[in-house]
C-alpha cells in the first residue's frame, strides 16, 4: 500500500524526487527498477530530472509494483523491511478503537513494534493535537520521502477512519524547502514550516473524539487499492459547523457572508452549504445562534442601549433586532436585561 497521493490522476503533480526515492529503494535491495518504471510508464531517463512530475496514477502504479516486488512497504527506508501487508495490519489493529484519538495512539504504539528507526508520537495541548516524528537513525537520501509518506499515510488513514476531512493547522519538516515545495500545499495544507526541529503536523484536537465510521468490510475494500488513503476524497468535515461558529465569533468583520466564510475555510461556497446541510444545519441558523449568544452576553454584561447592541451583532436597526430576539428567546431584549438585573 502506498502513502502519497497528491492530485487527481490526470495531473502530473507528484515530484519526480519521490520516484527517484523509490528507485533508490530498489538499489538498496539490489533489484533492477526497470519493470516498475515500465508498469508506471515512466521513462528511466526522466528519473534524474528534478523538475519533472508524474501523475498520481503513475505514482500509484510504481508504488504498487515496488512494494510487492521488493516485499518492503517501507521501500528501503529502514534498517529492516516492512513486508507486504504491514500497513494493512496497522490499519486493522487500530480499526476497533472507540474514537480517533485511541486509534492514532494505537497506530503510534504498534509502529514502534515494526521499527525504531522513527518514532511516531501524538500529543494534545490547549485543544491542539500534534503528530510528530522523531528520527532515531540517519535516513539519508530516503529522508524526505520517508517522513512525508508516514505523515501523509497516517493523516489519510485518520480521515478515512472517521469519514471526514481533517484540515491541518500547520505542517513542519526538518529539512530545507525542496525545489518541488509547490507540491506541499497539495499534500498537507495549513501553514508550512521547513527547517523545523521535527517532522509533524497539528490539527484541532476535537477530531480525536470522533468515533470511527469504518468496519472490517470497508477496510478490505480500501486495501485493494495501492493508493487508497487520500484526503482529497474526504470533502466532508464533521466539525465544519463548529468551525463556522468560531469564525463568526472571532472574526465577525470578515465572516459576514458565505463567500467570505468559504474563503477563510479554503473551500467553495457550494461545498460550505452542502456540508452544513449534511450536518443538518444551515448557515443562517449558525449566524442566528452566534448573534443570539453575543446579544445575550452584551445585554447581561453591559448597559449599552439596545440600539447599540443591535448594531454590534449585525442588525440594521433596533426593531428588526427585537423581532429576531423575541423569535430566538421568546422575550424582548429589554425583558431579558431586566430579568438579568433582577437575578443579579
Amino acid at each position: 500500500m502506498s502513502s502519497t497521493h497528491l492530485l487527481p490522476a490526470g495531473r502530473a503533480a507528484t515530484p519526480m524526487a519521490f520516484v527517484k526515492a523509490i528507485t533508490l529503494g530498489y538499489q538498496r535491495h539490489g533489484v533492477d527498477p526497470a519493470a516498475a518504471l515500465r508498469a508506471a510508464h515512466i521513462a528511466p531517463r526522466d528519473v534524474n530530472k528534478p523538475q519533472a512530475r508524474v501523475t498520481a496514477a503513475q505514482f500509484e502504479a510504481l508504488n504498487a509494483h515496488a512494494m510487492q516486488e521488493l516485499d518492503d512497504e517501507a521501500l528501503g527506508w529502514f534498517s529492516r523491511k516492512l513486508p507486504w501487508g504491514t500497513y494493512g495490519m496497522l490499519c486493522r489493529a487500530s480499526l476497533g478503537s472507540p474514537d480517533l484519538g485511541v486509534a492514532v495512539k494505537r497506530w503510534c504504539r504498534h509502529y514502534r513494534l515494526l521499527t525504531e528507526d522513527i518514532l511516531l508520537d501524538l500529543q494534545v495541548t490547549g485543544g491542539v493535537a500534534t503528530l510528530a516524528i522523531t528520527e532515531q537513525r540517519e535516513l539519508g537520501a530516503f529522508r524526505e520521502f520517508c517522513l512525508v509518506s508516514n505523515l501523509r499515510f497516517l493523516h489519510g488513514y485518520a480521515c478515512w477512519a472517521i469519514d471526514s476531512r481533517i484540515p491541518l493547522r500547520e505542517a513542519s519538516f526538518p529539512f530545507d524547502a525542496p525545489l518541488h515545495r509547490d507540491a506541499y500545499p497539495l499534500m498537507f495544507g495549513g501553514e508550512l514550516r521547513f527547517g523545523a526541529a521535527r517532522a509533524g503536523y497539528s490539527f484541532d484536537a476535537r477530531y480525536l473524539a470522533l468515533p470511527l465510521q469504518r468496519d472490517e468490510r470497508a477496510l478490505r475494500t480500501m486495501l485493494k487499492r495501492a493508493l487508497p488513503l487520500t484526503v482529497l476524497q474526504y470533502r466532508r468535515d464533521r466539525l465544519l459547523g463548529q468551525r463556522v461558529r468560531e469564525l463568526m465569533r472571532a472574526r465577525p468583520a470578515e465572516a459576514i457572508h458565505a463567500e467570505a466564510l468559504a474563503a477563510l475555510l479554503n473551500i467553495s461556497t457550494r461545498t460550505l452549504h452542502r456540508q452544513l446541510n449534511e450536518e443538518g444545519v444551515s448557515l443562517q441558523a449558525l449566524k442566528d445562534e452566534v448573534r443570539k449568544d453575543q446579544a445575550i452576553d452584551q445585554l447581561r454584561r453591559t448597559t449599552r442601549p439596545i440600539k447599540q447592541v443591535a448594531l454590534a451583532v449585525g442588525f440594521r436597526n433596533e426593531k428588526s433586532f427585537s423581532r429576531a430576539f423575541r423569535e430566538w428567546t421568546g422575550e424582548s431584549p429589554g425583558a431579558l436585561r431586566r430579568r438579568s438585573v433582577g437575578e443579579g
